[in-house]
């Protein structure tokens, strides 16, 4: 049981247990696998995680966004446990059960849009993104898929294609899925344009029409996927409207606008669903990660005449929609609801924001700072004029915040952005010393 209430650093990271252990993963473990601190857990809970060599770090990664309601919340941690006594796996294909219904049911309450919805429940996010480019191509009878700069939506092959950072993900894995295309991402702090918000009228998105006008057809194009905010890309928050003008070009030129909320949802942007602060309404959204708090789970949400389009068995999967995992969803639902985490996602974000202009102010490599809630970011340059990207003071600060107890993570195109995904029970204290690291990091590495 971790006792500790906030960091504590017995040894050098790593200690001599994960060393040990360190050795045996780069003999076993196929190198592909990426890790990005040397850290072996022995246990987490909260906002906390302790190595086997006994240290307690502050976690800001929440394993990638995936602990929005805490490390091993404990009223999760007894769902889970009451679940796996009576029912770990039957395949809902074949025997079905009541949490992949009662937690469908919640899902679709709880998305945006007025109209009838279904739910699909699989394992991971990348499924969730290859199951709805499926549905959308039944139901359109269209191939194409259009995705945006700078995003990033899973591994596997038509979820790495709508990617765009080649490296690591993309390198070596060609030939890539056909028919798929990219339009510009609305990266405010490097507009391709060369234009400023509000008064470059919205450059970005205007360019899917005139796409359609020349290089592209509608009738070839079943649907476009984005992010709300843009995770791996660097945390990239669209303009007031830009969304709204997307789903608007998608309506007319009947192609689905597909919303990937695998990052931003629950409770992270501080409403349940980065969306519902965009006023838009997908016509389908994907979701994943905090859905179960670490339990492998995802999920489709759309409308329900595009749902019910594929024909049955053409969708779904051996291990989709396990009962312990939906069990363990349904009361993240019920806790963030509780909880008011979507009203905690803000306070904290207000206080990571308002200590990054701070030290904006002191230190020019420091570019931009941007985000929704509890998802903010601060972008690295070498200098404010040139803004070119400073990838390597990233690896420095997070080498030497690791060392006194914090973990950070990156993220961007660039690998020069500093992302935050605390979990939404951290406390004041932990933010603060969290916080305090990051700056005792940054003037070293800058000395």
């Amino acid at each position: 049981m971790i006792l500790e209430k906030n960091a504590k650093i017995t040894t050098a990271i790593p200690g001599p247990k994960s060393k040990e252990l360190l050795e045996k993963r780069l003999k076993y473990v196929a190198r592909g696998v990426s890790y990005s601190t040397e850290v072996f857990v022995d246990e987490a809970k909260g906002a906390l995680i302790k190595d086997i060599d006994g240290n307690v770090f502050v976690d800001f990664a929440a394993g990638i966004g995936v602990q929005n309601v805490g490390h091993c919340d404990e009223e999760i941690v007894e769902t889970i446990k009451s679940q796996v006594e009576k029912n770990i796996h039957t395949s809902f294909n074949v025997a079905m059960y009541e949490p992949y219904i009662n937690l469908a049911e919640k899902l679709v309450a709880a998305t945006p849009g007025d109209y009838d919805k279904k739910a699909l429940l699989i394992n991971s996010g990348t499924e969730a993104v290859e199951n709805a480019v499926k549905i959308a191509r039944k139901y359109t009878g269209k191939p194409m898929i259009l995705s945006l700069e700078n995003a990033f939506h899973g591994r596997t092959y038509m979820s790495m294609t709508l990617t765009s950072k080649v490296k690591p993900y993309k390198y070596g894995f060609a030939p890539y899925n056909s028919d798929t295309h990219k339009i510009p991402s609305p990266y405010c702090y490097r507009c391709q344009f060369g234009k400023k918000h509000p008064g470059c009228n919205l450059e970005c998105a205007q360019k899917l029409e005139d796409l359609l006008k020349g290089e592209l057809s509608a009738d070839m194009i079943a649907a476009l996927v984005v992010e709300p905010v843009q995770g791996e890309g660097g945390f990239i928050v669209p303009p007031k409207g830009y969304l709204q003008r997307l789903q608007k070009i998608c309506n007319d030129n009947n192609i689905l606008f597909i919303v990937d909320e695998i990052q931003a949802g629950f409770a992270r942007t501080g409403t349940l669903f980065a969306s519902e602060q965009f006023d838009i309404e997908p016509d389908m959204m994907t979701m994943s990660k905090s859905l179960a708090a670490g339990m492998p789970l995802a999920a489709v949400v759309g409308k329900e005449e595009i749902m019910e389009n594929p024909i049955v068995g053409s969708i779904g999967g051996t291990f989709s929609g396990n009962p312990v995992a939906c069990a363990a969803a349904i009361k993240v639902l019920e806790k963030i609801e509780k909880e008011k985490l979507t009203e905690r996602a803000n306070a904290i974000g207000e206080k990571i924001k308002s200590r990054l202009s701070e030290m904006q102010k002191k230190y020019p490599v420091i570019g931009d700072i941007r985000g929704l809630g509890a998802m903010c970011a601060v972008e690295f340059i070498t200098d404010p004029e040139s803004k070119e990207p400073n990838k390597e003071i990233i690896g420095k600060i997070t080498k030497e915040s690791l060392q006194e107890g914090v973990i950070f993570i990156s993220a961007g195109i660039y690998g020069n952005v500093l992302r935050f995904l605390p979990p939404l029970v951290m406390t004041d204290e932990q933010l603060e010393y969290g916080l305090d690291v990051l700056e005792k990091s940054l003037e070293k590495a800058l000395s």
